[in-house]
């Protein structure tokens, strides 16, 4: 759900953090160095907070170069299409290779089939054993050519496969992390709405159900304002695990920004979608949070759920509303419960939301 007054005190601390680190380090307030100190900041990158944590242990400062590198590995844009050019170059370049093969072995093969036709033509008009033998042993040869040749192909275009399957590999790899958010390995938000947009056209052309969970950590500002990021960062991933554990075969679970959670449920009811997400909820609540460093115990979490279904004339945006008030529900009822559409208490809230 999206609250404003909430999520201004949340941005704000994060800001205050990175201006507070940008002075503590001496380093210029560019908007390129603020990007870098405010996603430490939110800890959202585990991999990014990993990188800064262990120069600021061993140097107690970024120098400029790694500042650079910094924004270079996990903010410049063209990062993802840069692999993906130097992936597709290899592909054009092994394929050249493959083709330039290909093209010796139909030329090898040509050459011997002119030979072995010569030596046909030479065996038919042969007058005695001497030049018979001569012939055949000519015709040995070219099928021993012709071995080698095609044993040699069959290892070249052998190389060639593994080496396309290691490319295809990196593709899947630049692929899935294009689409992964790196702290919770759940599906980011830009897998979701692609998905949640063909998964709504695909329901109404086969009138099947489709059902969205909208998740939210309870108190989550309070555990990174009294714990730390670091602790923040292990809350988020308890919760994704609680989620991954829950759903399952076409199922969709992700990360739908900051301390919330997206599930989008194929062909499955309104009443199968409650059950999943109470699973869920209940999951979340069973685990007790213990601060890694410390080994203190800081007691259980919660989480609150809105549960929606599509209806014919549904939209992406007005599905995503639906649970969206009723996790506003969910939250404004005393939270660590599970509200769906049809329950009595979402319809003032959703007049007060309108009002």
């Amino acid at each position: 759900m999206t609250s404003i007054p909430d999520d201004y005190d949340r941005t704000a601390a994060f800001a205050k953090v990175a201006i507070n680190q940008l002075e503590a380090l001496r380093q210029p307030a560019t908007p390129r160095n603020y990007e870098i100190w405010y996603h430490y900041a939110t800890g959202y990158n585990a991999s990014l907070n990993a990188v800064i944590n262990d120069r600021l242990a061993r140097f107690g400062s970024l120098s400029n170069a790694e500042v650079d590198r910094i924004h270079a590995e996990f903010f410049a844009p063209a990062r993802l299409g840069d692999q993906l050019g130097s992936i597709g170059s290899k592909v054009i370049s092994k394929i050249d290779q493959i083709m330039a093969v290909i093209d010796a072995a139909v030329g090898s093969t040509s050459r011997h089939k002119e030979s072995l036709a010569d030596m046909s033509d030479q065996l038919g008009h042969a007058e005695n054993g001497t030049e018979i033998k001569a012939i055949l042993t000519g015709l040995i040869q070219t099928v021993k050519e012709m071995e080698d040749s095609n044993r040699a192909l069959e290892l070249r275009l052998g190389d060639s496969k593994a080496e396309i399957a290691k490319l295809q590999q990196s593709l899947d790899e630049v692929r899935s992390e294009s689409l992964t958010d790196p702290l919770t390995t759940l599906a980011n938000r830009k897998c979701f709405d692609d998905a949640f947009a063909r998964l709504v056209e695909q329901a109404h052309l086969r009138d099947e159900a489709l059902s969205l969970i909208l998740t939210d950590i309870d108190h989550f500002k309070r555990f990174n304002d009294t714990y730390g990021h670091l602790t923040g960062d292990q809350v988020l991933r308890l919760v994704a695990l609680s989620v991954k554990q829950n759903v399952k075969g076409q199922d969709l679970a992700a990360r739908y920004g900051g301390e919330e959670f997206a599930v989008l449920l194929p062909d499955t009811t309104l009443r199968a979608a409650l059950t999943v997400a109470d699973h869920i909820r209940r999951a979340v609540m069973s685990k007790e949070l213990m601060k890694r460093s410390t080994r203190e115990l800081l007691g259980r979490l919660t989480i609150s759920c809105g549960v929606a279904t599509l209806h014919p004339d549904d939209t992406v945006q007005s599905l995503i509303e639906r649970a969206d008030a009723c996790l506003y529900a969910a939250k404004h009822n005393g939270r660590n419960q599970v509200v769906c559409e049809t329950d009595p208490e979402i319809s003032p809230v959703v007049e007060m939301q309108i009002a």
